[in-house]
């Protein structure tokens, strides 16, 4: 089923889809946008964890992780 920018469910058929959208630009139906029950701050949060991660590494334990990474990703081929 075809999703909307805020992941909101559409008709899957063109002309079914084309009309929901007119009938959304026009004001006729309430575009509802579904809560996805995410707290905004967490997500916030979450973005800069990487970062954080990043910052309180050693470049030992940091080159330790990387030559991991890559051994798993060549090992894939």
């Amino acid at each position: 089923m075809p999703k909307g920018p805020q992941g909101q469910k559409r008709p899957a058929d063109v002309v079914g889809n084309a009309i929901k959208i007119a009938q959304i630009a026009t004001g006729e139906v309430e575009d509802t946008v579904v809560d996805d029950g995410k707290d905004p701050a967490a997500m916030a949060l979450g973005a800069k964890g990487g970062k954080a991660r990043a910052a309180n590494l050693s470049p030992a334990r940091r080159k330790e992780i990387a030559k991991k990474a890559a051994t798993k990703r060549w090992a894939k081929t």
